[in-house]
């Protein structure tokens, strides 16, 4: 029987299940939450890295390094994907939330496991890192509380599918199902194989910590491990890809040069991106050469052609919009007048450029057998991801909360001067981290090393002067990030606990100009230079970046 109760939001003119919508509250607070726990422990490691700093301990360093890694790349941007896929589906969808008792159910699990999981970190017996490799054990809860943390979401997961089988069947939207939606399904996709692959390795694994199972297989447990460590990211492209489809829909009023394009781009997504995770195991003598090769050239470049095609259609889809309203001078008019001040348009941006720039081409280079010898296990990966999960997903998640905080929580954003620079503070700090931490990897720096001064040591050796230099300024520009950081937590939670109560339609943004045209696909719609120009400058920092790699090499291997 349905008994959901709607409101009519009065900008979009959607249905919103009151259901979803309180979920959607609960997810994001959570989510931002953790976020704020997680970055605290982030500057902590990044300020013990800086050698004339070193703030923490060794034993304190690698709690905060662990408590860092679950509560940013998991329960932060899971908890907020959860938010998404209710918005996704319930609201853009209009209609009622498929069981939104179990969504609470949902929702207890997950924040009870995140819970747990960080007690048991916090108690000092759990530093096993983000990846908990064995033979380091960590204690049971540990295990346990990320079990029910991926029972949570794989419950959430369920409830999404099934809220599209109620759309479908209650013909509450026209046609297919919006191309958002889509994205958000295939990130929904992609998590039940990531959290099933969780729960392959987890489950055994809190057994052996039980004294049940007396061994685990490290090289197995590194393959299952991480299909559900990298493809937990692989989530992430695709929400906030989603995203920027949606933010350039509702400030642009932007539509997809071609949506069979951009759906195909998801369904790449699904069939190739998990298999990016083999860079992680590609110095693992127990892998064969055929299943690196297979996984680092035809599967990679698949997954890394969708990435390409959303990174032309985004900005051409806007580009386009903007042409349409009359901004047609020169390459960039376009761009020079959209909404840069609205923190939704410019964390979008910048959110799409870093993820391009910085985790994209450096995924790519690091997925070459031949290059990643020189960068396995260094501080070039956790600078690779943060250019992706942190640059990408994070920025985009802050971005489409400026839209969300007035339509679902129905308050007005406080402090709109903070909350215009807080993307750039933001993003800068994150462009700072991740080019540093890169820097410092190229040159040897070891990833998880607690002083790489080797104070004390028997032994003498020392990197060259200038990783001492990345490590400084990647302390410097943590400081910046964890700023935007604070300004994000204060404009978000002061606005949804103290804003005031919206009243009627609110302006998103769109940029001043004549009305956008509304039809899309004529020939006029795919002049978009400007967003050519943008592409062929990412092309020749592609190549470039991968001949200066190619370069390191040879000085490792040097020709005779």
């Amino acid at each position: 029987m349905n008994t959901a109760v709607f409101r009519t939001c009065p900008t979009t003119g959607l249905k919103v299940d009151l259901s979803a919508q309180a979920l959607i509250k609960a997810n994001a607070v959570a989510a931002v939450v953790f976020l704020a726990l997680g970055g605290l422990f982030g500057l902590s490691v990044a300020l013990t890295r800086w050698p004339a700093v070193h703030l923490l301990p060794a034993d304190w360093f690698y709690l905060a390094l662990t408590a860092h890694g679950l509560d940013v790349l998991l329960l932060w941007i899971i908890f907020f994907e959860m938010a998404v896929l209710y918005f996704a589906s319930a609201i853009l969808l209009n209609c009622r939330l498929a069981t939104p008792r179990l969504g609470w159910v949902a929702f207890g699990l997950m924040l009870v496991g995140g819970l747990t999981t960080n007690v048991a970190v916090l108690q000092g017996q759990s530093s096993v890192m983000f990846t908990s490799y064995p033979p380091m054990m960590a204690a049971q809860y540990f295990y346990l509380g990320l079990i029910l943390f991926a029972v949570g979401a794989l419950i959430g997961c369920g409830i999404f599918f099934g809220t599209l089988v109620i759309a479908r069947e209650e013909r509450t939207y026209q046609g297919s199902i919006p191309l958002v939606t889509f994205g958000a399904m295939t990130a929904a996709i992609i998590a039940v194989f990531t959290l099933a692959s969780g729960a392959i390795i987890l489950i055994p694994t809190w057994l052996w910590s039980l004294g049940i199972i007396s061994t685990i297989d490290p090289l197995m447990y590194k393959l299952v491990w991480w299909a559900m460590g990298h493809s937990s990211q692989q989530i992430n492209v695709s929400a906030h890809v989603a995203i920027w489809y949606a933010i350039a829909a509702m400030l642009f009023g932007a539509k997809p040069l071609s949506e069979k394009v951009s759906r195909g781009a998801f369904l790449m997504y699904i069939l190739f991106l998990q298999l990016a995770s083999a860079h992680h195991l590609l110095v693992e003598p127990g892998l064969s050469s055929e299943w690196k090769v297979f996984n680092t050239s035809y599967a990679m470049y698949l997954a890394v052609l969708g990435s390409l095609i959303h990174g032309l259609s985004v900005p051409g889809a806007m580009e386009a919009a903007q042409r349409k309203r009359g901004f047609n001078k020169g390459l960039f008019e376009w761009l020079r007048k959209a909404p840069w001040g609205n923190p939704a348009f410019s964390g979008m941006f910048l959110s799409l450029v870093m993820f391009g720039f910085l985790g994209g081409i450096s995924g790519v280079v690091m997925g070459t057998e031949q290059i990643n010898i020189i960068m396995h296990n260094t501080l070039y990966v956790p600078g690779h991801f943060h250019g992706t999960v942190v640059a990408g997903t994070t920025l985009a998640f802050m971005a489409v909360t400026y839209l969300l905080v007035p339509l679902i929580f129905q308050r007005e954003i406080r402090f709109p001067s903070l909350a215009k620079w807080q993307p750039y503070v933001f993003g800068l700090g994150v462009a700072g981290i991740s080019l540093f931490m890169m820097g410092a990897g190229t040159l040897g720096v070891s990833r998880r090393h607690w002083d790489i001064t080797f104070s004390g040591a028997p032994f003498d050796f020392s990197y060259p002067p200038a990783a001492l230099l990345m490590l400084a300024l990647n302390g410097i520009f943590g400081l910046m990030a964890a700023l935007g950081g604070l300004m994000y937590i204060v404009v978000v939670v002061s606005s949804v606990f103290f804003g005031k109560k919206v009243e009627g339609k609110i302006q998103l943004g769109a940029p001043e100009g004549p009305p956008a045209v509304a039809t899309y696909g004529s020939s006029e719609s795919l002049r978009i230079p400007g967003t050519l120009m943008l592409v062929a400058v990412f092309f020749v920092a592609f190549v470039l970046y991968y001949f200066v790699n190619w370069k390191y090499l040879s000085d490792v291997w040097p020709m005779r």
